[in-house]
């Protein structure tokens, strides 16, 4: 099968942010790229190179290696090989003083190599120009999310609770279940766009495990391996009768993600007040996806949602005690955290086939993280589930 990004597809993305950057930054000259992912979403593949895009000349990639694989995997029209930066900033030419380029992921080192070859005096984000542009799914690659929401569905939904069993470890869980999301087509890896930030296959835990303080941006937590591998899962932790089972874990396809999060009680049901909490978590989670239209601003959604909860709820709400995160939702796509992001300070209006995690999640002492987790499409009449819609809970 092609796995190629189809050239009509790279065309628009190309003229999709060159339209963005001139509304967003009228005097830009070139923009740089250098990051993998977004090297992937404008070329269809990943090198050591860099991809320079003028204003008013044709956008090269530039290859170090290897220029032979990517001649194979992309049908990006323009793919140069080079062994250093002096070759590309000959043929380029002159640089502008003001180079636009990934803040967010360049090193310093990088910027001083660019710096040292094209000469630029200045340097400026282009990061919310291609963030912006990234956020608004096309139907190529809505058919790959959807077809990962649907086998992300049914790993969460039938696949886990035939692999619970009593005595197992968290470390024993997140091998088997990576076994099982390898065989449905998984990419191996998820991504993410935060700084120096990598997970194995997600965060779960038994019982108290997932109240557990991680530097991760999520509500949920982790015991992990040790100190310097905090993710998968601990080796000493074994699953007990009356455990709540947490798994929120990404499905990777082509490049793409969903986010989900499902829970079970293992062996006999968790204790009522639980319950409860994790219903309101289920019923807000349908409050939110309600409201993601075409026109709605997330910084809005945030604060009418936020509002309406009491001080009890919201005493571990999107996290346990002090380690508490400011959103309900995140943008998902190449990366698991994208925007936009349903939080404070975030005005930008949503758009139609933008694709957002929603997770209403609230600790409870000696229980665990109950609440929930789908992956949600912006439509005219609301958001649109790809993950499913299972409440959650379910006894095993």
């Amino acid at each position: 099968m092609d796995k190629r990004i189809p050239e009509s597809e790279l065309h628009s993305r190309m003229q999709r942010f060159r339209a963005r950057m001139n509304q967003d930054h009228p005097d830009w000259g070139w923009v740089i790229i250098s990051s993998k992912t977004n090297q992937y979403y404008f070329t269809g593949t990943m090198q050591d190179g860099i991809l320079i895009i003028p204003k008013d000349d044709d956008a090269v990639f530039w290859v170090r290696r290897s220029y032979e694989r990517a001649m194979d995997e992309s049908l990006f029209p323009y793919i140069r090989p080079m062994k250093s930066y002096r070759e590309a900033a000959a043929f380029m030419g002159k640089a502008p003083d003001v180079l636009y380029t990934e803040m967010e992921s360049v090193p310093l080192a990088l910027y001083k190599r660019l710096q040292k070859y094209f000469s630029f005096q200045d340097v400026k984000s282009a990061d919310t120009s291609i963030m912006a542009v990234r956020s608004i799914k096309s139907k190529y690659e809505l058919n790959i999310m959807k077809q990962a929401g649907k086998t992300h569905q049914k790993i969460l939904e039938e696949y886990v609770p035939e692999i619970l069993k009593e005595g197992m470890s968290e470390l024993d869980l997140a091998t088997r279940l990576f076994s099982v999301l390898m065989e449905e087509g998984y990419h191996g890896f998820a991504r993410f766009g935060m700084y120096d930030t990598y997970l194995g296959i997600g965060q779960l835990g038994f019982g108290e495990s997932s109240l557990y303080p991680t530097y991760f941006d999520g509500p949920g937590g982790n015991y992990g391996l040790n100190p310097a591998m905090p993710f998968w899962g601990s080796r000493e932790r074994k699953l007990r009768k009356g455990d709540l089972v947490f798994v929120d874990i990404a499905f990777g396809l082509d490049g793409y993600h969903t986010d989900k999060t499902m829970n079970y009680m293992f062996g006999k049901p968790i204790p009522e007040e639980a319950i409860n909490f994790h219903e309101r978590c289920v019923s807000l989670q349908n409050d939110i996806a309600r409201l993601l239209k075409p026109g709605a601003v997330p910084a809005d959604i945030y604060r009418t949602i936020m509002d309406n909860l009491d001080e009890a709820f919201l005493m571990h709400f999107m996290g346990y005690k002090e380690h508490k995160v400011k959103f309900l939702g995140h943008g998902i796509g190449l990366q698991i955290d994208e925007t936009p992001v349903l939080a404070a300070g975030f005005s930008v209006p949503l758009e139609e086939n933008m694709c957002i995690a929603l997770e209403p999640k609230r600790g409870v002492d000696g229980v665990g993280i109950v609440g929930t987790e789908n992956t949600y499409l912006v439509t005219k009449t609301g958001g649109l589930s790809i993950t499913g819609e299972h409440p959650g809970l379910i006894l095993v």
